[in-house]
């Protein structure tokens, strides 16, 4: 199945892997299948065709910043000059490729992009800055707002509620 197609037939089973899995990752595929009575090879059967499709698109953990040395969180509204894909690929790949990013959209409204990114310090965080946008002409200007207080973090998506 293609990975790119926009979406595919879920059952009530994957529905209910996928909820588990949003919330509890690091769980077996034994105490899956026991929370929604299947066997554990066909909740590994399931959760191998979800990544195959795409439907899963990574395993993660998620960190808290200031316990691995990023304490600042920062958002970025980036406005560009040139939406043509040919202006806009330099400044993704670098974005793609920077770790201190953590989240990057392109958005309509005012600016273009919005990007979450992680910083230790303000020095870091200047260097990032220069590194992501001062060589690159299409960039008209960026804002910088700093994380006050994370009020939620996640990226767990609503799922329908099927019955087993």
């Amino acid at each position: 199945m293609n990975r790119h197609q926009t979406s595919i037939a879920l059952d009530a089973f994957d529905i209910a892997i996928l909820s588990i899995l949003q919330r509890e990752s690091h769980l077996s595929q034994r105490e899956i299948a026991e929370r929604i009575h299947l066997s554990a090879p066909a909740v590994q059967r399931r959760i191998k065709r979800l990544e195959d499709t795409g439907v899963i698109a990574a395993h993660v953990a998620v960190l808290n910043p200031s316990k691995v040395g990023s304490p600042m969180l920062l958002m970025i509204e980036v406005q560009i000059h040139n939406e043509k894909r040919a202006h806009l690929t330099p400044l993704e790949m670098r974005i793609a490729q920077e770790p201190a990013v953590q989240q990057c959209y392109f958005v309509t409204g005012q600016a273009d992009y919005w990007l979450l990114v992680a910083a230790p310090n303000m020095d870091d965080f200047v260097a990032l800055t220069r590194r992501l946008f001062d060589d690159d002409d299409n960039v008209k200007r960026f804002t910088t707002s700093v994380v006050l207080r994370r009020i939620k973090v996640g990226l767990e998506l609503p799922l329908p509620s099927v019955p087993l």
